[in-house]
């Protein structure tokens, strides 16, 4: 039997984490399946190879990050730096645009259903990025967004939760469709009118009034 070098190794126990996390969640896989698909005999191989069970999680969501940030550097350097309130929609469309492309495949509809299970980890609430996503195009379309919500004179506190909010609504409506894709499913809408749809919901949810005092 021929031996597999280390990163053979981990790219197959992050395929297999991919698909075991997409079926089973997040919290609800076992390492030990992640293990046997990934057809390792050594049951710590997880934590040789990536420390963690946290470990291996990040491995899957930095394999999916690469992915999109190819598409979404060119498209936030073409988009409004988040100076007017008015921004927003170019934002979201470039967020929207580029998160879409994991719709293509098999391994992204898998990790469309992951991130979306980590969305109020990324970091947002406080300002300070998971560690995967520090540095990234993804976080400065972030802070460019929170602009849009300065400028348009929202307060701090409710800012950083209506932006939360709004990610995790791109987030659930991208995995959703991911799971359809995966399942088979006939989706009620074609994907252009689905995407330009969220773009214009999301939008509007970032866009609505500040509540009256309460």
């Amino acid at each position: 039997m021929a031996r597999t070098s280390g990163p053979e190794t981990r790219e197959k126990l992050i395929r297999a984490a991919e698909e075991v996390f997409a079926a089973k969640g997040v919290d609800g896989a076992q390492l030990r399946d992640v293990v046997r698909l990934a057809g390792q005999g050594n049951p710590s191989a997880v934590q040789y190879h990536f420390g963690s069970r946290a470990g291996l999680l990040d491995a899957v969501m930095a394999g999916r990050q690469q992915r999109t940030e190819q598409v979404l550097a060119p498209l936030l350097d073409a988009a409004p730096d988040g100076t007017s309130p008015d921004d927003a929609h170019a934002l979201i469309g470039a967020l929207v645009t580029a998160e879409a492309t994991e719709l293509r495949t098999e391994r992204g509809r898998r990790c469309l259903r992951i991130s979306a299970q980590l969305s109020h980890e990324s970091g947002v609430r406080t300002r300070t990025p998971h560690p995967t996503l520090a540095g990234t195009c993804y976080w400065r379309l972030i802070e460019r967004l929170e602009a849009c919500l300065a400028a348009s004179g929202l307060p701090g506190p409710l800012r950083l939760e209506r932006l939360d909010l709004a990610l995790t609504v791109v987030g659930a409506a991208m995995a959703d469709r991911a799971r359809q894709y995966l399942d088979g499913a006939e989706p009620l809408t074609g994907e252009a009118l689905f995407l330009a749809d969220l773009v214009e919901t999301t939008t509007a949810l970032l866009r609505a009034a500040q509540p009256r005092s309460v």
